[in-house]
């Protein structure tokens, strides 16, 4: 099976600039790190592009970045997925606390800005909770308004880089008498501080890329509050709006794996063949809607509902893609260091990560189609 793929290779300056900047840095980083997935090889290669002005292009220029629009940026997300890059080590930092502080950040707390980049500061986002996940408002881990700050309890779980963080994003209550979306503040939160504690959550693939994190009577200064106080909402829904702003990426991305798999794959079971052929169209419908959201950007449009619908698409393309690739290896599949087993395993979190897939339909439902709640 032999399917090329449509993607122009017309490009704009940003990303032709940073085209020529990884042809001169990836042979350096691969010569030391190869194929080394570590935090420490993630990190270096962090720094690689911080070296660049390239760790955070949609950025401001004053904050540190390139201050690239959407259409550029996904142009240099393509050009990062060709040549196979590493995700930086401080991602979450960077695509979602550094665009925060930026929007509602002191001048004190954007000193961070430049850290973020750099890998000096990973930052990690203290929101889902033992009893809300999805239902983030839900939240109960308490921060008691003292005169100097805040004294914080409570709990939070799935914690991305939990383990690795200098400092957390620290979702917080601290009006237990307003309504719950109503009496929430965000904290900045170094993690280091007395009182907190943090354990690895083992995931089905051998992996610790999450956390659990302890407060007991953490004390945090008043100059941590990120915006206002009790306005903690408004700041993250900014925050997963950065988040999942990407799904345009996602979508492209997982177009060129898919179109790049079956390139390679010679099939003689006709079943397998068709089940292949599904996951192809998928991700290439999955991408069209990727391609026709930005087009509707680069006009100076708003993509609106569109990008739940490629969170959607791309969701259950992944996991179902992850099924196939098991498939296609047979008994094989059944050894733990396949890499399609390792592949079925992580696919099983598209439907959670960035948004549950859920939640996504019931934004959908509501918005779009407009059927009542519940």
């Amino acid at each position: 099976m032999n399917v090329e793929s449509e993607t122009s290779e017309r490009i704009g300056r940003p990303a032709a600039e940073l085209r020529a900047y990884l042809e001169k840095v990836m042979p350096r980083y691969r010569a030391e790190w190869g194929t080394d997935h570590s935090f420490e090889a993630a990190l270096a290669w962090q720094r690689l592009l911080a070296d660049g002005g390239w760790a955070a292009p949609s950025w401001p220029k004053w904050a540190g970045g390139r201050g690239l629009g959407v259409v550029d940026r996904v142009q240099c997300d393509a050009e990062l997925a060709r040549v196979g890059a590493p995700v930086p080590a401080g991602i979450l930092g960077i695509n979602n606390v550094g665009p925060a502080l930026i929007m509602f950040g002191t001048e004190e707390q954007r000193a961070s800005l430049p850290r973020i980049l750099s890998g000096e500061e990973i930052w990690c986002q203290g929101f889902s909770e033992p009893g809300a996940g999805s239902d983030l408002a839900g939240l109960s881990t308490r921060a008691e308004i003292t005169e100097d700050g805040f004294v914080v309890n409570g709990q939070k779980v799935w914690t991305s880089q939990g383990m690795q963080a200098t400092h957390i994003m620290l979702l917080v209550r601290t009006d237990p008498d307003a309504p719950k979306h109503k009496g929430i503040s965000v904290l900045l939160v170094p993690m280091d501080s007395p009182g907190i504690e943090r354990r690895p959550l083992r995931q089905i693939t051998g992996e610790s890329e999450f956390a659990e994190v302890f407060f007991t009577d953490v004390r945090v200064p008043r100059s941590a509050l990120l915006g206002e106080l009790n306005d903690g909402w408004r700041v993250t829904m900014a925050t997963l709006g950065f988040e999942r702003s990407g799904v345009i990426s996602m979508a492209a991305s997982l177009q060129r794996d898919v179109e790049a798999i079956v390139r390679e794959l010679r099939i003689e079971d006709p079943l397998l063949r068709d089940e292949v052929v599904r996951r192809w169209m998928d991700a290439r419908v999955t991408g069209l809607l990727g391609a026709r959201a930005l087009a509707a950007i680069g006009e100076g449009g708003n993509p609106g509902a569109a990008q739940s619908v490629i969170k959607l698409a791309w969701s259950q393309t992944t996991a179902a893609l992850g099924e196939t690739m098991l498939k296609l290896q047979g008994a094989n599949g059944l050894l733990a260091d396949n890499p399609a087993a390792y592949r079925f395993l992580r696919s099983r979190s598209a439907t959670i990560a960035a948004g549950t897939t859920e939640i996504v339909k019931n934004i959908l439902a509501e918005q779009v189609l407009g059927l009542p709640k519940g």
